[in-house]
């Protein structure tokens, strides 16, 4: 069985309070995108005792056995006698990107050995399992525009496309650590909140959706800004950095193509499917 697991953007992120476990409280959507990693589950030989992985594509920190599918898979077994299976991850959603890569692994995992093996979990109990894998796991499961609050683990469907648009994606060789991200940011609750902004026209975000990560990233990594500025040069209507860093990207009413604006980064360019 192989699915497809896909990466999200960040459409605004406030960075509302400081908790007393440290955790920040959080306002963002996250918006689903078609850039997908490939991951695949076939079961082994009765005779072989532990899974195995398989990893390919774009080279991941860390030893295979912490990944996070391989996470996924142990969660599952300590609840159910589960086979020994081979994992094959193929992976195309660059991480330290804030594109939520590894956490949509996790949760194509969780459902894919529910799916495959017909284990009794209901669709509530996939997403109580996602959660202990990370705070935005269980948005993979559910897979459609939602804001996301709390540490980023509440989660609230909401009536909002892009439908229609394209988006450009780009990510320079700078990896930014999230806690370093947090660490530099001053929580402040913005007068307008995002629900708001993105009711208006899209031409009107730029001045008001704003990521709270982008002043401080941004001063220690100006190649950053100057990703989000050459979007707009383009023609971009809306650009901005996804979650701490440090990928860009930019909304545009029609296809572009800017391989060659950005010879030394990654691109992904798609087109909006919510």
């Amino acid at each position: 069985m192989v699915v497809f697991p896909n990466a999200k953007i960040n459409l605004g992120l406030n960075i509302i309070s400081k908790r007393p476990d440290n955790y920040h409280n959080i306002e963002t959507l996250f918006y689903p995108i078609g850039l997908s990693d490939i991951l695949e589950v076939v079961p082994i030989s009765a005779s072989v005792e532990r899974s195995l992985i398989s990893l390919s594509g774009i080279v991941v920190d860390g030893e295979p056995k912490d990944n996070l599918v391989m996470k996924a898979y142990h969660l599952l077994a300590e609840w159910f006698d589960m086979p020994a299976v081979q994992i094959y991850l193929d992976k195309n959603i660059p991480f330290g990107a804030g594109l939520g890569g590894g956490s949509s692994d996790a949760a194509f995992m969780l459902r894919l050995l529910r799916d495959k093996f017909d284990l009794p979990v209901e669709d509530d109990e996939l997403l109580s399992l996602a959660v202990k894998l990370g705070a935005d796991c269980p948005f993979f499961l559910l897979n459609c525009p939602m804001m996301a609050r709390g540490i980023g683990n509440e989660f609230e469907q909401v009536d909002f496309s892009l439908f229609g648009k394209f988006i450009v994606l780009i990510k320079p060789s700078v990896k930014i650590s999230t806690p370093e991200a947090y660490a530099l940011v001053k929580p402040n609750r913005p007068e307008v909140s995002i629900p708001e902004i993105l009711k208006m026209p899209i031409k009107e975000w730029k001045d008001l959706l704003k990521n709270d990560f982008e002043e401080s990233v941004f001063y220690r990594y100006p190649v950053i800004r100057t990703i989000k500025e050459r979007l707009y040069f383009k023609g971009a209507v809306y650009a901005s950095m996804s979650g701490s860093g440090s990928s860009v990207f930019g909304i545009f009413d029609h296809p572009v193509d800017v391989k060659d604006d950005f010879p030394t980064c990654f691109v992904w360019q798609g087109n909006c499917g919510y």
